[in-house]
């Protein structure tokens, strides 16, 4: 038994926030000490690091469970199933629903239920819930989905990633320019075992020791902006060189579990976090190979869309899949690698036969 995707849809906010927008904010390097630097400055010199120039937000009156059924929709058309037939819906997000204006987090009911009541779906037997790890939790709901279906546990599973990261940024922090909004999803389906196409393998791994606060939520820069919310804040040196150091090595412990081989590789999808950091991640995980990436290996998107969590892999995934990207095309039997760093710290990878 294997389990392929068999559908595949997303939805990412009409609301584009170009760099320029940022430009009357007020960052601090630390609590209360504002930058020497104009945000002029500041701006381009992020730019050159992350290369996002704009990012999508939510509008006022959505939530990230509307973002999620939108994609969850689609998803389903594109498969063709019937939603009574669904087994599991597994919706990864990191905060809930957080109205605009407002960092209160909503997490009750789950927003799998939310999904599920949202298609009229009736079947008790499809089990609903929610999945927490950080970015690469549309990667571990994939992984999850997986082992259910190669236990033969469910035939169908919807899997979510969405995350509204626009409603939990401190704007005084010049990190928030990274964050954006967006949802992704697919239907996993269990295949004939004589069909080659679907999860290969997968590898995914925490550490804890010293890395297991390098996200976590604080008090904003500016001690007089809301002082009882707290934000997402990250250490962004730290997770940088973790990135380059775990990432590749578990890339290569699932690539290696797959019995398929470097040049085997068609395309690999990294979650849309940094530009440089995910080009560095490629190169250290080709070395590990003793070899350098092919041209036009790695999709992103991350100029124009920012960091939406767990919605980057999926959303970039559809777009490649829809023929967005001239240069990107998946053709059958065609060997991916899904790979997503975050919050834990996690990382996880999924060799994918398309």
């Amino acid at each position: 038994m294997s389990a392929k995707i068999t559908g595949i849809g997303s939805y990412l906010p009409a609301l584009r926030m170009p760099n320029k927008d940022f430009i009357a904010h007020r960052f601090y390097k630390d609590i209360d000490q504002p930058f020497e630097d104009t945000n002029e400055i500041i701006i381009e010199k992020f730019k050159e690091i992350t290369g996002i120039e704009e990012r999508r937000y939510a509008q006022k009156e959505q939530s990230n469970s509307d973002l999620g059924i939108i994609a969850a929709q689609r998803a389903i058309e594109a498969s063709g199933i019937d939603p009574e037939m669904l087994d599991y819906i597994i919706f990864a997000h990191n905060f809930g629903d957080v109205r605009f204006s407002s960092n209160h987090l909503d997490m009750l009911p789950t927003l799998a239920s939310r999904v599920k009541h949202a298609l009229g779906i009736a079947n008790p037997n499809c089990v609903a819930y929610d999945m927490l790890f950080g970015c690469p939790g549309w990667i571990e709901a994939l992984i999850q989905a997986n082992l259910y279906i190669k236990a033969g546990a469910a035939k169908h599973c919807l899997v979510i990633g969405a995350e509204t990261l626009s409603r939990v940024v401190d704007p005084h922090d010049r990190d928030s320019m990274i964050f954006a909004d967006g949802a992704g999803a697919c239907v996993l389906s269990a295949s004939s075992s004589h069909d080659p196409s679907g999860i290969l393998s997968h590898a995914t791994q925490t550490f804890t020791k010293d890395e297991a606060y390098f996200l976590n939520n604080g008090p904003s820069l500016n001690s007089k902006h809301h002082i009882h919310e707290k934000y997402i804040k990250m250490q962004g040196r730290k997770i940088y060189e973790f990135a380059l150091s775990k990432v590749p090595v578990a890339m290569k412990i699932a690539l290696d579990k797959s019995g398929k081989g470097i040049t085997d590789v068609k395309k690999i999808f990294i979650h849309q976090a940094n530009q440089k950091m995910d080009e560095a991640i490629l190169g250290r995980f080709y070395k590990l190979f003793k070899a350098e990436p092919p041209e036009h290996i790695m999709p992103m998107n991350i100029q124009f869309y920012g960091n939406s969590s767990v919605a980057t892999v999926p959303t970039l995934l559809d777009a490649v899949v829809r023929g967005e990207y001239a240069e990107h095309q998946l053709k059958s039997g065609d060997v991916i690698i899904l790979a997503s760093v975050g919050a834990g710290m996690n990382i996880n990878a999924v060799v994918y036969q398309w």
